[in-house]
């Protein structure tokens, strides 16, 4: 089998179409799976990703960046390379990149989840030859609960904390997570407080259909709010001026990493909630085999345990090391599940 991709220094090439995916340096031509930051670097000559996700893509590289969207499914040429982009279901706009070549196919998943979410195109499985899949959360121990039990969960607490006279903060990264938390609120009375770094891709979600309940700023919850408020912010704000404006409030974090033990604690949360945008492991495995694909290469997560675990089920599996990640808490949770994995 061909390397129709290869590992470079600035990332993923493909010499034939003369273009990288989601590469971590500026190069001439990028094509993104999604606009999170680790997948979206600054300073590209053009960029091509999903259509739904144009604006979120401008937000994070900039206005006057050259970017162009493409149609789910459509076929394009490049180079000498055939390429589509089909959904990830892992943030508004989210794709799995699928390239061929004289009829050899490889598809890069980016960052995907299968679980249903309104704020996300439903993840498509995408039949390969080579499958260059995420697993941040590849261990059999993550196994999420659904999503409609997590809301009632989030729903009771935060009716415990305004009866107390408490506001509710529930942190989650500013895109993707923040918006997938506000779409569980939609049966609050009252609008949702959201720290600005959440605000500036609201309005991207809104006008593509998503629907998600009012939201205020904090220097309106005054005025327009009469209970404890229901407020959403990236975890940043976590010993900040901003955050004890809501004095007497309970803090929690909803996150994949919650599952761990510990993490909780080391992230000096009151409460938290297992809420990834990732698979889980049942999925991560049933994709793989959903693709057909003869080979896998694992990036982004616990790569070590998901290719010995398909090597021993017959597939070609190996690591590819990427720098794509999350942030140093998440990092500690993967050494910490590793080691509790060994032992």
């Amino acid at each position: 089998m061909s390397e129709l991709l290869q590992l470079t220094p600035n990332g993923l090439y493909c010499p034939v179409g003369d273009f990288y995916i989601d590469p971590w340096r500026p190069v001439d031509k990028a094509l993104v799976t999604h606009a999170h930051a680790d997948h979206a670097a600054f300073g590209s000559r053009s960029y091509l990703t999903a259509a739904s996700g144009v604006e979120l893509l401008r937000l994070r590289v900039g206005a006057e960046a050259k970017i162009e969207g493409t149609a789910f499914g459509e076929d394009l040429s490049i180079g000498e390379a055939r390429v589509s982009f089909h959904p990830a279901g892992h943030i508004l706009g989210s794709s799995q990149v699928r390239v061929e070549h004289q009829g050899e196919v490889w598809v890069v998943s980016g960052d995907y989840k299968v679980e249903h979410d309104p704020c996300a195109e439903p993840f498509e499985a995408v039949s390969c030859h080579t499958f260059v899949t995420e697993c941040t959360f590849g261990l059999p121990v993550y196994k999420w609960p659904q999503s409609k039990v997590v809301a009632a969960d989030i729903q009771r607490w935060i009716a415990e904390n305004q009866r107390a006279g408490r506001a509710s903060v529930l942190l989650g990264y500013s895109l993707g997570k923040a918006q997938r938390l506000l779409s569980l609120l939609s049966d609050l009375e009252e609008p949702v407080v959201v720290h600005g770094a959440v605000a500036r891709f609201l309005p991207a979600y809104r006008r593509a259909g998503v629907e998600l309940p009012s939201t205020i700023s904090a220097n309106e919850m005054h005025a327009r709010l009469s209970l404890p408020p229901v407020v959403v912010a990236p975890p940043s704000v976590q010993r900040t001026p901003w955050l004890r404006r809501f004095q007497p409030f309970e803090l929690a974090l909803a996150s994949g990493w919650m599952m761990v033990r510990g993490t909780r604690r080391r992230r000096a949360v009151d409460r938290g909630f297992v809420l990834s945008d990732h698979v889980d492991w049942d999925a991560l495995c049933n994709v793989i085999h959903a693709t057909g694909a003869e080979r896998v290469l694992a990036t982004h997560g616990y790569t070590g345990a998901l290719v010995r675990f398909l090597r021993e089920a017959g597939l070609e599996a190996d690591e590819l090391k990427t720098p794509y990640g999350d942030d140093l808490e998440a990092e500690i949770e993967r050494a910490e599940m590793a080691q509790q994995a060994e032992n």
